[in-house]
């Protein structure tokens, strides 16, 4: 084969064989097809598509360019979620614990953040002692142990996304829904689960902007996972205001811990955790509705099982389990500042782009891959559209670690809200529902 003929190909809007697909990832990987050809065939795909079965065929020979993680020493259903990603987004951290505590296995292979959207291994990292980076068979070893674990990608698995992901992000391409499709799933699918849950989110701080090009994607990545014979399901849910009350790391460390002890059961979060958990129980067959997965999970958190799952998967990656019990031992910020409501009113506005952007000039995320994070800043308090407030009220309270910091960051927060005279209808955390 030649790699010229099969990118023209493609750039002319034709269908691409099995074997023109296997033979174009696997040269790029092993370094016979350069990056220059790579990338006209990304951009190739980029402007002509490409058919829900050149997508599967293009996941497929991305997983099987590395390892594939071996999950077959584990008893049970593996089931795992995957998010694209936005502000406040600590739904992990949650769920993970509660699925293992419902009888799901659940290998979670997480990344860190970039830019204003943050990573679920930098919240963990807060966590003083928490280790992110184990080999498989620590992996494996402690989700047999207690259920789950949460570990980083390794170099070996699905090194072809790797390096196509850094060439995308160079060349405008990353938004093709055919490469965040296959980038995605191949990752996924490489951890050897029975079952995926998705949650594509739309609005102002998610990567997918309206809700027809959230639908779009979900519905790609629930056919791929649907033709390698995987069940899955996949939620809509709204990003334009953070999700939940807090953003930056430790804050959303210690929400999350609170969820975990039954507060917050009405919120936002919880609502959008417990709609994804409970498909992961259908889908693991440990319910038969999401109705009574739902019920077995408010029950799981009554008890106290989930977050005494976490704790135990935290100590054995090695964390102070300590400082789950006293959250005073987590990362704190030396400045505490609250921003009032400038008028009475309604809020009609949480821009949840402009609370990000705050949180990354504080230190709380990257601007480069190799920036150092601050764990301590970030947001706490937020109020939520639709809530009636008074002039002066806190809206929200920025924890910062230096005065210069600070003033940039409320740059951002000022931007954030509007605050109008009429009620506002609070939006509906989950939009639609994708089975395929």
């Amino acid at each position: 084969m030649v790699p010229q003929w099969i990118i023209e190909k493609k750039r002319d809007g034709h269908i691409l064989t099995d074997e023109e697909i296997r033979f174009f990832i696997n040269g790029y990987t092993q370094g016979t097809i350069p990056d220059y050809q790579m990338a006209a065939m990304a951009m190739a795909i980029y402007l002509k598509g490409m058919t829900p079965e050149e997508i599967a065929v293009l996941t497929d020979a991305m997983m099987h360019s590395g390892a594939m993680v071996d999950t077959s020493s584990l008893t049970g259903p593996k089931v795992d979620k995957h998010s694209t990603g936005g502000i406040g987004d600590k739904v992990s951290l949650i769920l993970a614990p509660l699925a293992a505590a419902a009888g799901l296995a659940v290998p979670m292979i997480s990344g860190r953040g970039l830019g204003i959207t943050g990573g679920t291994l930098d919240k963990l990292e807060a966590i003083p002692g928490f280790n992110t980076n184990l080999s498989e068979k620590a992996f494996i070893d402690i989700i047999q142990q207690c259920g789950f674990s949460m570990i980083g990608q390794t170099g070996e698995i699905a090194p072809a996304d790797k390096k196509l992901y850094a060439l995308r992000d160079v060349t405008g391409t990353v938004a093709s829904i055919a490469l965040i499709t296959a980038s995605i799933m191949c990752k996924k699918m490489a951890e050897g689960i029975d079952s995926l849950v998705l949650d594509v989110k739309w609005g102002a701080g998610a990567f997918m902007r309206t809700i027809e090009d959230a639908t779009t994607l979900a519905e790609s990545m629930v056919r791929v996972g649907k033709a390698m014979n995987k069940g899955m399901v996949a939620l809509i849910t709204d990003m334009n205001q953070p999700l939940g009350r807090t953003a930056g790391n430790a804050l959303e460390v210690i929400e999350s811990i609170e969820c975990l002890q039954g507060q917050h059961a009405a919120s936002d979060l919880m609502n959008i955790t417990l709609a994804l958990t409970a498909e992961m129980l259908v889908l693991g067959h440990k319910a038969a509705t999401v109705e009574e997965a739902r019920g077995n999970l408010e029950q799981i958190i009554a008890s106290g099982a989930a977050f005494e799952k976490f704790k135990q998967m935290a100590a054995l990656q090695g964390a102070d389990v300590s400082s789950l019990d006293d959250l005073s031992k987590l990362p704190q910020a030396a400045i505490v500042t609250p921003y009032p409501a400038p008028t009475s009113g309604y809020l009609a506005k949480v821009d949840a782009e402009s609370i990000g952007r705050a949180v990354l000039v504080l230190g709380g995320g990257r601007q480069k891959t190799d920036d150092v994070i601050d764990y301590a800043v970030g947001t706490s308090g937020l109020a939520k559209i639709g809530d009636k407030v008074e002039a002066g009220q806190p809206l929200v309270t920025v924890h910062a670690t230096a005065q210069d910091k600070l003033d940039q960051a409320m740059a951002h927060i000022q931007q954030a809200f509007d605050i109008v005279a009429d009620p506002v209808t609070a939006p509906k955390p989950i939009v639609a529902r994708i089975t395929g």
